[in-house]
């Protein structure tokens, strides 16, 4: 089992976008099962009315699926680790497909992220996988598509804006 630490030394994540609460289960190069319990006390939940209902307290679409793909950073990044991403290797999430979403996802829920990993070439990584809850599955993941890059490929610094017409001229 890693522990929180232990995800922190692989992804950059950090709060509040650490999504990603323990690994179960990891075979690099082949699966990883990681945890990621829902709480009310989430920052994107501060500004429900008090009378919120249940529907309301749904936990968004988009970061279940950025949760389930941090645990894919997990799998793809366990064995060469780079929490500093102004340094080393980038993960980038190039495309995801036929994600089917089963019912909402609600604070109190435990969820459970299984990623499998499908095929992986010199920089690219591809997976599928599931999101359950108590046994239930509540999101299904096709296909998630990550690529490698160098940081100093995305970090270089951009060419000078052009001096806008007339500037300076009086």
């Amino acid at each position: 089992m890693l522990t929180i630490s232990a995800i922190k030394k692989v992804l950059p994540h950090r709060y509040p976008m650490l999504l990603v609460d323990r690994v179960d289960e990891l075979v690099p190069g082949e699966r990883l099962v990681a945890v990621k319990a829902i709480t009310c006390n989430e920052p994107w939940y501060q500004d429900l009315a008090e009378d919120a209902g249940d529907e309301e307290h749904a936990y968004p679409q988009t970061l279940l699926i950025e949760s389930w793909c941090q645990a894919a950073g997990v799998l793809a990044a366990w064995d060469k680790p780079n929490p500093d991403v102004m340094s080393g290797q980038v993960m980038l999430f190039g495309s995801i497909s036929d994600v089917v979403l089963h019912r909402p996802v609600l604070p109190g829920e435990v969820l459970q992220h299984r990623v499998r990993l499908v095929r992986a070439l010199s920089d690219t990584v591809i997976f599928e996988g599931e999101c359950l809850s108590d046994g239930e599955t509540v999101m299904e993941v096709g296909r998630v598509v990550m690529a490698m890059r160098p940081a100093e490929e995305l970090t270089g610094a951009l060419p000078a804006a052009p001096a806008p017409v007339g500037a300076g001229a009086h």
